[in-house]
Formats: C-alpha cells, sequence, structure tokens
C-alpha cells in the first residue's frame, strides 16, 4: 500500500515509521523545506523526535501533490488548527477510492465539529471512507516499538478494518470501532483534564486530589459524550479511561507540561511557547464549553479552566471554587452509569 501522512511532527512522523516498518511506501509531507531535507538526507526528524532514527525508506515532500500521488490511505496529522486548510489544499489530488484517516485529538474551530465531521464536509466523495486513528499514545515510546495499543473507528467497519491491517504490528495493536463520537471526543477531551491535572500539580496538591480530578474528569467527558451521542462503553475503552491515564500520568504529556507550568504561575498566553510544540488542550477547552453550553451539559471541570485560561481567574481560586461546590451525591447528575 502507499500511504501518504500529512504532517512532519512528532506523532506524524511515529505513525509514518509504523507503517514503513509494515512494508508500505510512505510519504510525509511537511509544511518546512529544512524538516522535508533532513528527513530525506539525515533520516532523522531532529526537531519533533530527536535521538530517533528514521527508515531509510521514508520519503518527505513538502509538495503536497508529490505526496497525495496514488496514495492509497491518506492520515491527517497535523494540529488540529491546521487540519481544515491542508484538507482544502489536499482535496483536489485525492482519489475517490482513498481511506482517508486522521490521528487528531481536537476540534474544527470556530465550527466546533468533530474533525471527522469536517474532513467529511472537505471531502464529500469520500465521507463514508473517514476513519479516526487514537488511544493512548506518545509518539517517543513508539519511536522505540514499545507495545502500543490504540482504536481505530469508522461508520464504516471495512474501513477501520483496513486502516488496523495497515498499521497493526507486533508492538502497535489496533482494535476496530465504530463508535467515532466516543472515540473523538474522548482523544480531544482527555487534553483538557490532562491540563487540569498539570495545575494540580503545579499548586502542589498531590495525589488525592489528582485522582478525584481524573475521575470527576471522566465524568464531565462521558456526560458530554453521551448528549452528544457516543456509546457510553467507549468511556471505559482505551480511547476513553485508557488515553486519559496515558495523557495525565506521562512526562511526556505536553498537556500536562502545560498545565503545569499554569500551576506556578506562568501566564497561559505563553505556556505553548514555552512547551515548544502545540498544547492541544487549550483551544478543546473553548469547543467543549461552548458545546457543553448548547447541550446544556454540566462541565464545572473544563468550565473553571476556561476562567483560568480566559479570564485570570487564579489556578488556586478556582480549585477552591470547585471544592464548595454544592454538595451533590455521586450519581446524582444524569449520565452514563460506567462513571456515577
Amino acid at each position: 500500500m502507499k500511504a501518504a501522512v500529512l504532517g512532519a511532527g512528532s506523532w506524524a512522523t511515529a505513525l509514518a515509521c509504523v507503517l514503513c516498518d509494515n512494508g508500505h511506501e510512505v510519504t510525509l509531507w511537511a509544511r518546512k523545506d529544512d524538516v522535508a531535507r533532513e528527513i530525506c538526507d539525515d533520516h532523522t526528524n531532529s526537531r519533533y523526535v530527536p535521538g530517533h532514527p528514521l527508515p531509510e525508506e521514508i520519503f518527505a515532500t513538502t509538495a503536497l501533490k508529490v505526496a497525495l500521488k496514488d496514495a492509497q490511505l491518506v492520515v491527517y496529522a497535523v494540529p488540529s488548527r491546521a487540519v481544515r486548510s491542508v484538507a482544502e489544499m489536499a482535496s483536489p489530488d485525492i482519489e475517490s477510492d482513498v481511506i482517508v484517516a486522521h490521528a487528531v485529538k481536537g476540534f474544527d474551530l470556530p465550527s466546533l465539529d468533530r474533525i471527522s465531521v469536517m474532513l467529511g464536509k472537505v471531502h464529500p466523495h469520500h465521507a463514508n471512507r473517514i476513519c479516526v486513528i487514537s488511544g493512548p499514545s506518545h509518539a517517543e515510546e513508539v519511536m522505540e516499538k514499545l507495545p502500543t495499543v490504540l482504536v481505530t473507528a469508522s461508520l464504516h467497519h471495512e474501513m477501520a478494518r483496513q486502516v488496523q491491517h495497515a498499521f497493526m504490528n507486533p508492538y502497535f495493536r489496533i482494535y476496530t470501532q465504530t463508535d467515532m463520537v466516543g472515540v473523538e471526543l474522548g482523544g480531544s477531551l482527555k487534553n483538557i483534564i490532562a491540563l487540569a491535572i498539570g495545575i494540580v500539580d503545579g499548586l502542589g496538591f498531590g495525589d488525592n486530589a489528582k485522582a478525584a480530578v481524573m475521575t470527576r474528569g471522566l465524568a464531565e467527558i462521558a456526560r458530554l459524550g453521551k448528549r452528544l451521542g457516543a456509546k457510553e462503553s467507549t468511556f471505559a475503552g482505551l480511547t476513553g479511561v485508557g488515553d486519559l491515564i496515558a495523557t495525565c500520568t506521562s512526562a511526556h504529556s505536553r498537556n500536562l507540561r502545560a498545565g503545569r507550568l499554569i500551576g506556578q504561575g506562568v501566564p497561559s498566553s505563553t505556556v505553548e511557547k514555552r512547551v515548544g510544540m502545540v498544547v492541544e488542550g487549550i483551544p478543546a477547552v473553548d469547543a467543549a464549553l461552548a458545546l457543553a453550553h448548547q447541550s446544556g451539559v454540566e462541565m464545572p471541570i473544563t468550565r473553571a479552566l476556561h476562567a483560568v485560561l480566559h479570564d485570570g481567574l487564579d489556578p488556586a481560586d478556582a480549585a477552591e471554587q470547585l471544592m464548595e461546590r454544592e454538595r451533590r451525591h455521586e450519581a446524582e447528575v444524569e449520565g452514563p452509569s460506567y462513571f456515577w
């Protein structure tokens, strides 16, 4: 199979390596000439995956038309804020029988669409051939070929099965799903909770508080997901609690690092620059709160984070407000039975 991976960041590079290890012909599309040149000439990507040699067979280019030529699988692996513009540029060169997958954990703003929905609008001829790849995964560990288990979801199981076949190998296991809503929401919303966990850590509140935020955060994710049509069981799986655990506990988590900086007093406007990479949890807060408002869903942790990020609320004051919310029974609010 010939595959085009659109993006040359850490996750895009890792996915390209998996496909190459599986014997596929892989082209990476990069925005920057120096990144593409380094991948082709030196077989490294020192900006995003330093210290990890890349297979010599991976070809990189800044020309979308070249990357997409004869591709049978196209994988979007760029930041959420860039997917629409890249998709609009790529659309004329994607053949009708191509499988379109994405590995993006975020929303299309300002539309609030899930990435698969937006891709279906930009690629109307591929609406039945779109898949999402998600789950607990850090590029650094995939590059080391450490065991990683993910999910690929599509409304049409055959599409998910083909993506599963393309990626699966002894160190990279893939399950299939049909609940695209739950898989995409789980992957996007867990970044918000990881930000909150980082803030808790930065404030020095301890493990009790972190456990509480993870648990109540999962309840928020599941509550919104169910209202938007997801299956509640999805949030008990790899793309729900699994991805939440990985993102809230790993030293590789950029959302966790960003939250920790905010908790330590670094202005949220400068955090992404300090982290050095895109922090998807920050725009996800805005999207989640807007979706919660539209759906009539209560998301107190997300609302508190929004106030910290945009209204200047001190993180310690936000924590105090959450602790002083009205007394509740844990199963009092309507929500999935898995989490109440």
